[in-house]
Order: structure tokens, then sequence, then C-alpha cells
């Protein structure tokens, strides 16, 4: 029986991910066109931002599906739960991020900034990959710019703002890729209606559904490395308006 893939192999193919797409239009380009989203021109968005999408072994809890592609069950990516309290998206989980501040010198710079500041992460066990193509949105009219890491030094994270966010943890990709695990999120709001990708975390991490930015972000990338497994995209989950 074939040994099970290292997690590190998985550092080259989001390396690679990051070098072929340097300089690309859209990372994303149902955003612009506005399939299962709000559609967008970059010009008209005025603030920007950056997301840290943080792929390593952040523990040793490996999940308990066995990925169809070359990768292993260690894999994680690091996740939080915004705050129910706050005005925006609130109880969403995201990617640690935010704006850029005037003395960030670049995404990257921000990116960190913001993972330390929401996480508690220490930046100084991260190594950056590279970054994705800008993707405007049109809801928060911002331009944010996805910077993949690797966590080369895991460090403990935790809620460090519980007016900011709820919860901190990671989610094993292997979860994420399993089809029992998918579903197409539905969200109907004046008259209008938005489809897209989601993802259900299983309940040993407070039981979290992704959607929305987060889980575009993270569908094309598995889709972009050949880690998507078939699903039902039938299988429909709708969301309550805000």
């Amino acid at each position: 029986m074939p040994a099970e893939p290292s997690a590190a192999a998985a550092r080259a193919q989001l390396e690679g991910l990051a070098a072929a797409l340097a300089g690309a239009p859209d990372l994303v380009p149902s955003l612009r066109r506005g399939d299962g989203a709000r559609s967008v021109e970059a010009g008209s968005v005025t603030r920007a931002a950056a997301v840290l999408i943080l792929f390593g072994v952040l523990d040793g809890y490996p999940s308990d599906h066995a990925p169809e592609a070359a990768l292993s069950r260690d894999l994680d990516v690091l996740l939080l739960a915004r705050a129910a309290t706050l005005r925006s998206h609130p109880g969403q989980v995201a990617l640690p991020g935010g704006r850029v501040d005037p003395g960030d010198e670049d995404a990257i710079a921000t990116a960190l900034r913001e993972a330390r500041e929401e996480t508690g992460l220490d930046t100084d066990g991260v190594d950056v990959l590279g970054t994705l193509p800008p993707v405007p949105l049109e809801y928060s009219r911002h331009l944010v710019t996805p910077v993949l890491a690797w966590w080369r030094r895991p460090s403990t994270v935790r809620v460090v703002d519980v007016a900011e966010s709820a919860a901190v943890f990671r989610a094993p990709v292997a979860d994420l890729l399993d089809p029992a695990h998918r579903v197409t999120t539905v969200l109907r709001r004046d008259g209008r209606e938005w489809r897209g990708p989601g993802f259900l975390v299983g309940p040993e991490t407070g039981g979290h559904l992704v959607w929305g930015f987060t889980a575009m972000l993270l569908d094309e990338i598995f889709t972009r490395l050949g880690w998507t497994e078939p699903w039902d995209i039938a299988r429909e989950l709708l969301l309550p308006a805000e």
C-alpha cells in the first residue's frame, strides 16, 4: 500500500499556483461576470485589503476523510469566525485579513499584520508563497489581494479580541473537500439571488458554514490545484437574509 503523501508536498503545489497566476487578470472570473456573485469593475473599488490563506499541519488531528487527490489528511487551513455583534458580516467564517494601513509596505505586510492582530499568529514562522490576483468586491467596495502562505513553524493561535472574532480554528482541507460537506449556498435579498459554493465544517471545531467570499476563494484554489472531488451542486442551503 503506498504511503500517504506528506502535507509538505502541498507546499510546492501552492507555490506553483501563485507563480502560475502571477499577472493574471482574474482569480475568480465569476465575480466579474456576476455568476452566483456580485459583479464589479475593479475601477469602482475604493479600498485595498488583503487576506492570509495559511496552509500547513496546524495540529495533530488528521481528517477522517481520505482525499481522492494525492493529498495528506494532515493538511489544514486557518480560519476564523467573526463576532456575532459586528455590523458587517456578523458570525461569518473568514480568512484572517483586513484593510491596508498607510504603514503597510504591501499586501503581504497587511495580511501578516492582520493575522497577527486577529489570531496572535507568530508570523516569523510563516513562509509567504506568493500573492494571487486581487479580487474586487462590490458589496464592501474592497479590492482584496489573497496571500498564499505556509506554516513552517506552527504557533498558538486564539481569539485576540472578542469584539472582532468568536473563534479561531483550523479546518482540515480533506474535510472541506469531502463531498458530504459541500453545498451550494443560496442568498435571496431585495428580489435578487446569489449562489455560491459552501463548505460545512465539522462539530469538532464548533460547527461552521464557510460561504461567500472565503468559500469562493477556497473553491477556486482547490479546483485549480485539482483537489476538488465531485459533489452534488444541486444540494442547496438557503441562507437567512441579513
